[in-house]
């Protein structure tokens, strides 16, 4: 018996409204529990107790869809103190849950919890999750995974299966002891015992043969690799024995496909690559493997992470009774250590998407120029004690020879409650207050000033960044990382920046978009973004160290005259110092 015409206009009406529901009602809201506890877990038959959320390691992986609405509860059942940052994130207008702690928040200390709640707005890919104090993020990290909008597709061949790998450092000695040390001496601090892949070492490190991820894969399929570089002080190379990659995202932000054996990925990175499998069952397995590039000259880990990649038999193979024997090993030739050239190709690949649909809307007018020193340096022994720095001092890291101090307050509520007196000072330099030849011999002084400066900015303002090496303790890349922005990257270049012809060769167009960049060792790097995000905004190295060293800073961006515009109040919840 047929449906009655009032019924079938009642259910079409339905179906059209659903249909016309605007993207916000589709979004939902997920909800996540972070329990950051104790762990006992072996490696290189060595165990080791380690802080963890919710007992994995790497921490679990969340996945979500732009638009969503995100509620991660961490609460903090060990004696460190605890702050999680959402690595690429824009968190509009939502700073209090950015994570970095004494910059947005007070750490979430034992015993207690913290809602961390924001929405994702105009983001699909790959970020991560990090811990955002101390030396803590070595153990507690994993990745984020946006899908896009449903119904929206990727603008590349929809893949068989995506796999997250997340790149990392073992340290068999606890790792809060190893900086605390170094900070103590002033020296470099002890070096990792092994690189990982989603926290296995691999077969090419002593008593590990059976620690080594497994990627297993069909013949003829493309599969999407969400690579995450989480290791605390190295750029990694990568690649697979015999197959080639299609880069086609990084940070979240889709790029011009291109074709690669290797790449390279700094800390804090993430890059997302198709791979294609052969077409028929090979008769051997692959390694894939990871190694630093190193352009500094302190001590570093040149080991090597292995995995396995895998092809799953053919049932006409295995009737064939070719399974018993042991399939030939091909492994990948990674370029040299320190091969600046190959960093360099590389990175000149990449290229925004910028499509109708994934426009590049790069700032082409400027409001305001910055030009930033950043590199090591030194400060001077404390009477009656011995330090391992450079001739008896102690190491010290800094943007325009100022070495961030840590504040006690964090500073996005001494700003949203107007306390910032004693806590901070809105005088940060728009440039080195003594210039020098940068890139070339060091001057006689290498000592560095100290303090907690910000840079204050209007909202809505275009602003220009030139981030510079120094050679004053050796030239060196530095990963730098801006928190709440994406940016477009439009130059670089080697030896010291020339403003008056360097501006001419800036990509506008199309540029990379992304949230951190790799300034050049013994070179410098032109980044734009529009500051339309008010709050209080971390930018620092994302080699562990440098920022432990004090290589960082802090922008805040004053919020706009219209409601929507200015930074949302403090949730209850909000951790206290």
């Amino acid at each position: 018996m047929g449906a009655s015409p009032a019924l079938m206009g009642f259910v079409l009406l339905t179906v059209l409204s659903l249909c016309l529901l605007p993207e916000s009602v589709l979004a939902i809201t997920r909800h996540y529990k972070f329990n950051v506890e104790l762990k006992n877990v072996t490696r290189l038959c060595h165990t080791k107790t380690l802080v963890s959320v919710n007992g994995q390691f790497p921490g679990p992986r969340i996945v979500a869809r732009e638009g969503d609405r995100l509620l991660i509860k961490v609460v903090n059942h060990v004696q460190h103190n605890i702050s999680i940052h959402w690595h690429g994130i824009r968190q509009l207008r939502s700073g209090w849950a950015d994570g970095p702690a004494y910059i947005t928040q007070c750490p979430i200390q034992t015993g207690q919890s913290y809602i961390y709640n924001f929405t994702i707005v105009g983001q699909r890919g790959t970020l991560w999750w990090h811990a955002h104090i101390s030396w803590l993020r070595s153990t507690l990290y994993g990745p984020i995974i946006i899908l896009p909008k449903r119904g929206i597709p990727y603008p590349f061949a929809k893949p068989y299966k995506e796999v997250p790998i997340v790149f990392g450092e073992w340290f068999k000695s606890d790792t809060e002891a190893i900086i605390n040390q170094a900070l103590q001496t002033g020296g470099g601090p002890n070096v990792s015992d092994a690189y990982t892949f989603n926290g296995l070492p691999g077969p090419l490190y002593n008593c590990s043969a059976k620690d080594a991820f497994k990627l297993k894969v069909k013949s003829g399929k493309t599969y999407l690799l969400r690579l995450v570089n989480s290791a605390l002080n190295d750029d990694l190379f990568f690649s697979i024995a015999n197959h080639t990659l299609t880069v086609v995202e990084v940070d979240a932000v889709y790029v011009k496909p291109f074709e690669t054996e290797t790449l390279v990925i700094t800390p804090g990175q993430t890059t997302n690559v198709l791979l294609e499998t052969k077409p028929h069952y090979p008769s051997a397995t692959f390694f894939m493997t990871a190694r630093p590039y190193v352009t500094g000259l302190g001590t570093f880990d040149n080991s090597t992470v292995a995995g396995i990649l895998e092809y799953e038999k053919p049932l006409n193979f295995i009737h064939s009774g070719n399974s018993i024997k042991k399939l030939p090993l091909f492994k990948p030739i990674l370029p040299p250590l320190n091969d600046t050239n190959f960093v360099t190709n590389f990175v000149n690949k990449l290229r925004s998407l910028g499509s109708a649909q994934f426009p590049a809307n790069v700032p082409q007018n400027v409001d305001k120029r910055f030009f930033f020193t950043v590199g090591l340096g030194t400060s001077p022994c404390p009477r009656n004690q011995t330090c391992q720095g450079p001739n008896g001092t102690m190491f010290e890291a800094s943007i325009n020879n100022i070495s961030f101090v840590m504040p006690t307050t964090a500073l996005l509520q001494a700003h949203f409650t107007g306390q910032s007196n004693g806590v901070y000072v809105p005088d940060f330099p728009t440039s080195p207050l003594i210039p020098f030849n940068y890139t070339g011999n060091p001057p006689n002084n290498t000592m560095v000033s100290s303090g907690t400066k910000l840079v204050v900015l209007p909202f809505n303002t275009s602003v220009e960044l030139i981030m510079q090496d120094t050679s004053i303790l050796g030239a060196e890349n530095h990963p730098l990382h801006l928190h709440g922005y994406n940016f477009f990257v439009v130059g670089q270049g080697f030896g010291n920046f020339d403003p008056n012809k360097d501006p001419a060769k800036f990509n506008l167009v199309d540029p990379i978009e992304r949230n951190t960049v790799g300034v050049p060792s013994g070179g410098w790097v032109a980044i734009r973004f529009l500051a339309d995000n008010p709050g209080v905004w971390f930018m620092h190295c994302h080699l562990e160290v440098h920022t432990s060293w004090g290589l960082k800073t802090a922008w805040l961006v004053l919020d706009g005259k219209l409601p929507n515009q200015k930074l949302l109040p403090p949730p209850a919840d909000l951790p206290k110092c």
